[in-house]
């Protein structure tokens, strides 16, 4: 009775080398779109996630703020001076824990992508997964943040009153007070978007790839 080693289970299974030399293109795809959806999650780190443009009869020119993964770039002390009147708390206190950590984050997650060339089962999803919701991951949050600074102004401020609590959109347009506001996705935020299909694509090859040889291996691990 044939039975599986320890590396196949944990790995799964090994491609014969004339199967292999035979269909090197099937076995290669899955790692090539892992690994572009890596490298294109370490390019996004330093491109702007989130772009903001404000306009109002005050800045005929408007304002333009560039949200990267951990700074924000811009007219940022402009509208920083605009949260005081109107009460909200300074940009400085917002998304400290996923500004100190999202630099190692998405190497990680680029890593995790590069590992997933070991595995040929089950197990890659558990290392390629992150990758695929990081998008929606990254907005969840934004948009949390959005909500909680637009409903914690403080009621002393001058202007608090009369722009009363809001919630911008993610992205979009949104009127708030005198301002026209208009969020756009950034190249970064882009970049990780485009990563997620080529994962989600690389799992679609990877189960057609090395499916057949799993299920002939648990086959004749049970004959």
């Amino acid at each position: 009775m044939a039975k599986m080693t320890l590396r196949d289970r944990v790995l799964g299974p090994r491609v014969p080398p004339e199967q292999r030399a035979a269909h090197a293109e099937r076995y290669r795809r899955p790692m090539m779109l892992f690994g572009g959806a890596a490298f294109l999650l370490v390019v996004s780190i330093f491109l702007p996630y989130w772009i903001l443009r404000l306009r109002a009869p005050q800045f005929p020119d408007g304002l333009v703020v560039r949200a990267y993964l951990n700074r924000l770039e811009g007219d940022v002390e402009t509208l920083e001076g605009l949260n005081h009147y109107v009460g909200m708390p300074s940009f400085e206190y917002g998304a400290v824990l996923e500004r100190s950590l999202s630099i190692i984050a998405l190497v990680v997650l680029a890593g995790l992508l590069i590992a997933a060339f070991a595995f040929h089962n089950r197990w890659v999803v558990v290392f390629t997964l992150p990758a695929l919701v990081f998008p929606l991951m990254f907005v969840a949050d934004l948009q949390y943040w959005l909500w909680r600074y637009g409903h914690s102004l403080d009621p002393k401020a001058p202007l608090a009153g009369a722009v009363g609590e809001f919630t911008p959109p993610v992205f979009g347009p949104a009127r708030i007070a005198q301002f026209e506001t208009l969020a756009l996705p950034g190249p970064g935020f882009v970049l990780a978007l485009v990563a997620s299909g080529l994962v989600a694509a690389g799992l679609w090859y990877h189960r057609k790839a090395y499916k057949p040889l799993l299920d002939q291996l648990y086959g004749k691990a049970r004959s």
